[in-house]
């Protein structure tokens, strides 16, 4: 008799056993997740890191070419680089994934700490410009590097000058502002070779392998990675914070690119376009479309939402180009018309974050104060 109960209750075990094991290492629904991260991994985002680190090294030859004559036209050319490889940013920055999460001190922000943390304190880039004394990889030099630290040396004017290339030439620290323009793209350079050589020599079949279920499954980081994106880096940092939606009043100090400010819309909507493309599993060189979030919902018969979700995409792309290509003069002209396309962007959070989250079911890993 005994043995009868002990043999009942192995059976037992082991069948809560496995159940436990399904619950973390399987969706549950015979969707293939591993073919969706498969194709995530080699036709998204590791072209798009391979793309900036391409754009990178440009924007390090202009830098090479202006620093050698600095001459109006190759600051002009200098500038062109930049923007190149801000596009590309906008489409790499929400694979917060592996080594580019481990890359800062910041855990949330990751690898977008160097890359993108607007708006940058002028007042430390002078100073690093006028005594040399920095560290980039310490939190005291966060808020004055990566793409917003170039915008300031290439397009800001230095408190003692009159035009942007006067801080490289006639400013009384010219060769600190040179040197400090040759550091800021050789460290963005580094991290994100860092980053590729990882995702092609040895995170790229960690990510694929991944397929569980779970907070730490790859497929939930993804999913994750988007949806932050859209709420936080789209909706929030380029609309939301700027127009005052976080604050009692515009802070159109604080948009994208303040010292190019013209580029404004461009970047919106080039984040747009990269948040669209990785929610349909179309690949970077835009070629192809293979499994995606997109396909996982028709998969579960709700391609109501898909219909729902592209269109709000759509709607929000219409809204995002009737505004002045130049962010902050839009909100000092008409605040009320980027408040209306604020609140078209948001109409989309609810069906990313609540309906995608319970239909594929994946959970948010992250936490918000101003709702869904």
């Amino acid at each position: 008799m005994l043995k009868r109960v002990g043999l009942i209750c192995l059976i037992a075990l082991l069948a809560i056993a496995c159940n436990s094991s399904d619950e973390n290492n399987s969706s549950g629904d015979n969707f293939d997740r591993g073919a969706l991260l498969t194709h995530t991994a080699d036709n998204i985002i590791i072209p798009i890191f391979e793309d900036l680190q391409a754009k990178l090294e440009a924007l390090e030859t202009a830098r090479e070419t202006f620093s050698a004559n600095t001459t109006e036209n190759n600051l002009e050319s200098l500038s062109d680089a930049w923007l190149e490889a801000y596009k590309v940013w906008q489409h790499v920055q929400m694979f917060n994934i592996g080594q580019a999460k481990l890359t800062s001190l910041d855990s949330e922000r990751g690898f977008r700490t160097y890359f993108n943390r607007y708006p940058i304190t002028k007042t430390d880039i002078e100073g690093f410009a006028a005594n040399g004394n920095y560290d980039l990889e310490a939190i005291p030099t966060y808020n004055s590097q990566g793409f917003p630290g170039l915008d300031f040396l290439i397009h800001g004017v230095a408190d003692t000058d009159a035009n942007p290339i006067d801080k490289f030439t006639i400013n009384s620290n010219a060769t600190g502002y040179l040197g400090y323009l040759e550091d800021l793209v050789n460290h963005m350079l580094t991290t994100n070779a860092t980053i590729l050589n990882d995702w092609q020599n040895n995170y790229r079949d960690t990510f694929v392998n991944n397929t569980d279920s779970g907070l730490n499954g790859s497929f939930n980081m993804m999913a994750n990675d988007l949806v932050f994106f859209y709420e936080k880096g789209f909706r929030a940092e380029k609309i939301g914070i700027p127009i005052g939606v976080f604050s009692n009043e515009p802070l159109p100090e604080k948009v994208e690119a303040f010292y190019k400010k013209t580029v404004s819309k461009t970047l919106a909507l080039e984040a747009l376009t990269a948040i669209e493309n990785t929610f349909n599993g179309k690949a970077y060189d835009g070629t192809t479309e293979g499994p995606s979030l997109k396909t996982y919902l028709e998969f579960l018969d709700r391609s109501d939402l898909v219909t729902e979700i592209n269109n709000q995409f759509e709607t929000s792309r219409n809204a995002i180009n009737g505004l002045n290509d130049n962010f902050y003069q839009q909100i000092i002209d008409n605040n009320n018309q980027m408040t209306i396309v604020y609140d078209v962007i948001q109409a989309a959070v609810p069906k990313l974050k609540v309906d995608m989250k319970q239909a594929l079911n994946f959970i948010i890993d992250y936490t918000d104060s101003d709702g869904d």
